[in-house]
C-alpha cells in the first residue's frame, strides 16, 4: 500500500466513510499495519480541534420519515411545450448564446484551476518534508515528529504518557554524533507541540529523535541521563522528496 493510499483510507475511516464490509477490513489491518495506526491517529489528531467546537445537535425525529417519503415520491413529469419553429434572427441569437456560454465555461474552468493551483500549493505548504515515529519498548508509536519546509518542527503524542513524581519526559534530537543529541523539548506529559528546533540545522532523512525520563526540570547534564522511552528517525514524505 502506498503512501498515498494508507493516508486515503487513514482519512476515510476516521471520517466514517468507509462501508460496513471496508470498516472491518481497515480495522483488521490497523492491527498489524503500524504505519496504517500513526495515519490514523493524525487524522484524528487534525480533526480533534473541529470536533471540539461542533456543539451536539439532535436531529427531529420526523426528519429521516420526512427524508424517506421525499425519496418515495414520484417525480411529476413536466408539460412538453409546443414545437415552436425559431426564425432566423432567433437562431442567430441562440448561436450567441451558445458562444457566450462556451466563454463563461472556458472563464469558469480557468477560475477553478487557479484556486485548484492556490489550494495545491497551501497544502503543499503545510504538508511536512520529514516524519519520524517515535517506538516504544513495546515497538508501538507512541508519538510522532513532523519537520515542515518552514523550519518548524512539531510533536504530535499518540500516547498519554504522563512523567512521575519529581521526574519530566524530556525530548531529544541528534544529527551529529560529534555535538551530540540536543534538547528541544521538556514535558510533564505527552502533548502536542511545537519543539523548540531554532538555531539548530534543518532536520534531514536518518535523523534521530527520542524521548527520556529525566529529573524534573530536565537534565542536570545537558545530556540524556534517564531511561529512553520512545525514539524513530525521520525519513522524507513524498512531499520532501
Amino acid at each position: 500500500m502506498s503512501a498515498d493510499e494508507r493516508d486515503r483510507l487513514a482519512s476515510e475511516y476516521v471520517l466514517g466513510l468507509l462501508e460496513p464490509e471496508e470498516m472491518r477490513r481497515c480495522e483488521e489491518r490497523l492491527a498489524r499495519d503500524a504505519g496504517l495506526a500513526v495515519q490514523v491517529e493524525l487524522w484524528r489528531a487534525r480533526l480533534a480541534e473541529l470536533d471540539a467546537t461542533a456543539a451536539p445537535v439532535t436531529p427531529d425525529p420526523a426528519l429521516w420519515p420526512r427524508i424517506d417519503a421525499a425519496l418515495a415520491a414520484p417525480v411529476p413529469k413536466a408539460a412538453r411545450p409546443a414545437p415552436v419553429r425559431p426564425s432566423r434572427l432567433a437562431a442567430w441569437w441562440e448561436s450567441l448564446s451558445l458562444w457566450r456560454g462556451y466563454a463563461l465555461a472556458a472563464s469558469a474552468a480557468l477560475l477553478l484551476l487557479a484556486i485548484g493551483t492556490v489550494q495545491l500549493a497551501r497544502q503543499a505548504a503545510q504538508a511536512p518534508v520529514l516524519v519520524a515515529v517515535l517506538l516504544s519498548d513495546q515497538n508501538q508509536p507512541a508519538a510522532v515528529v513532523n519537520a515542515f519546509r518552514d523550519g518548524r518542527t512539531e510533536l504530535l503524542a499518540l500516547s498519554a504518557l504522563k512523567a512521575p513524581e519529581g521526574k519530566s519526559l524530556q525530548v531529544w534530537t541528534l544529527w551529529d554524533r560529534e555535538r551530540g543529541p540536543v534538547s528541544v523539548g521538556l514535558l510533564e506529559a505527552m502533548r502536542n507541540v511545537e519543539l523548540s528546533v531554532e538555531g539548530l540545522p534543518r532536520p534531514a532523512a536518518a535523523q534521530l529523535y527520542e524521548v527520556t525520563l529525566e529529573p524534573a526540570g530536565g537534565s542536570p547534564t545537558g545530556r540524556p541521563t534517564g531511561p529512553i522511552l520512545m525514539k524513530g528517525n525521520a525519513s522524507p514524505t513524498e512531499v520532501g522528496i
